[in-house]
């Protein structure tokens, strides 16, 4: 974080020192986690629906952090103000305005936001100091916390943005003030939280909706929402997709890696991702729009996305263990991802000359179209020649799967982990085995059990 006197601090934050000189230079790291405190943090005591931070400031302060953000009297170097979540806000909009040429991007979508953040990171630190969200870090409190790692000579700050209710991502949009603000995509994820994609959209566009006339727009092109969000306001506005401003020709797919022609405005330069799956290009592309209007070049661009690697957990991490492919993305899923990924698998083993396994888990947050959006996937599924269908501890897509319309496919339906287990002695060498669920069924130890299983071990 930039240097900050205490006394300045407490002004920003509208709070009262404690047992901390007004002299005292604030520029340590904030936390949350009183067991990451170390020498050079402070921690900030949030008060949750089941913990309360304030029970462990004195671990946080004995474990090194010098003071504490509190809203609540404690005897301990700290800060004392009215809520502690404005407070980081505060604090964070101000590094934001305080340090000089910082350039921040605000991505937002559906889908692909941490790979889009990830791409975006590979091309702008070439060029200089870049701070980007680490995990899922999008919220009120994550979007703050990633703004005060930036320092004074921290040239890029990308943060992902994340919304549950409408109005989240405007609040952050005001306190992170981008100069970029990119919309990648609209589409069904947590429609299940909004109700309806009308309302997923109109949370979306806040981001675009609360950028500043000098800032620059960034919108997709595969939905009917997002390229109408900066309509009406007079801002720079580029597209990137199919026949838009920035695009990829020649797009050729070898083992599941896409290769393709970055073309902008300003050349066309080749590239390679080493990210798997054909739905990167659009993340590559969001990425590559977002550099382009911060003025990189073409050439820094395409060296940014083919050397960026894949870094998040649980996210199309592709293994191989005795003569089979594992697909490993059940970080989250939604029908969109869940195509996508589906596509990835059917590739793969097309070039493999093995079988393709879809080893389903359920989909969340779907709300009033979970029966149909599971309906849908098994349709999915047996038009692009799926040969195993595994749905695993869920009657959906059982309920959709109508025998006399999968084809040649193979339905499965395990109640649990043992079932799934059964069906591993059919692998065969060069096969594809894709795992795919939302996070909260905890496909993880699935993926443990099935490969103890295939290298012969018990659990």
């Amino acid at each position: 974080m930039i240097s900050i006197s205490a006394k300045k601090f407490a002004d920003i934050v509208d709070g009262k020192l404690s047992n901390i000189p007004e002299e005292f230079v604030i520029d340590q790291l904030p936390i949350i986690n009183s067991k990451l405190a170390t020498n050079g943090t402070f921690f900030v005591a949030f008060k949750g629906a089941q913990v309360d931070g304030h029970d462990f400031v004195t671990e946080a302060i004995e474990n090194g952090s010098a003071f504490a953000i509190v809203s609540k009297s404690i005897d301990a170097p700290s800060v004392l103000v009215k809520d502690v979540g404005l407070a980081l806000l505060a604090i964070a909009n101000y590094v934001r305005n305080n340090i000089q040429g910082l350039k921040v991007i605000g991505i937002t979508g559906s889908q692909g936001k941490t790979t889009t953040k990830e791409f975006l990171y590979s091309i702008l630190r070439q060029l200089g100091e870049t701070v980007a969200t680490e995990g899922n870090l999008n919220t009120e409190i994550g979007v703050p916390l990633t703004i005060l790692r930036c320092k004074e000579n921290t040239r890029y700050c990308i943060l992902e943005m994340g919304a549950r209710h409408e109005g989240d991502i405007l609040k952050l949009t005001k306190v992170a003030e981008p100069d970029v603000g990119v919309v990648l995509v609209v589409g069904t994820a947590h429609i299940g939280e909004f109700g309806s994609v009308e309302k997923i959209a109109r949370t979306k566009g806040e981001l675009i909706a609360g950028l500043s006339n000098s800032a620059t727009a960034v919108l997709g092109s595969y939905d009917s929402w997002t390229p109408k969000m900066a309509d009406g306001m007079s801002i720079r506005k580029i597209s990137f997709g199919d026949q838009q401003e920035i695009r990829a020709a020649d797009v050729e797919i070898h083992g599941g890696y896409a290769h393709f022609d970055l073309v902008t405005p300003s050349g066309r330069n080749s590239v390679s991702l080493q990210v798997i799956g054909e739905q990167q290009i659009p993340n590559a592309l969001a990425a590559s729009a977002a550099a382009y209007a911060l003025e990189v070049s073409n050439e820094n661009i395409a060296t940014g996305l083919t050397l960026a690697k894949p870094s998040s957990k649980w996210r199309m991490e592709v293994t191989e263990t005795k003569g089979i492919q594992f697909i490993n993305d059940y970080y989250n899923a939604n029908p969109e991802s869940m195509r996508a990924a589906i596509k990835t698998l059917v590739l793969l083993s097309q070039e493999s000359g093995g079988s393709s396994w879809a080893i389903l888990g359920k989909m969340h947050e779907l709300g009033s179209i979970e029966i149909s959006a599971h309906k849908e996937i098994v349709k999915f599924c047996s038009d692009l020649s799926v040969d195993h269908l595994v749905s695993v501890g869920t009657d959906l897509y059982k309920m959709a799967g109508d025998q006399k319309n999968t084809k040649h496919m193979l339905f499965h339906n395990c109640s649990d982990v043992s079932a799934v287990l059964q069906l591993v002695d059919n692998f065969s060498v060069g096969d594809v085995v894709l795992l795919k669920a939302s996070r909260s069924e905890k496909f993880e130890d699935l993926a443990q059990a099935i490969n103890l299983r295939w290298n012969g071990e018990r659990l």
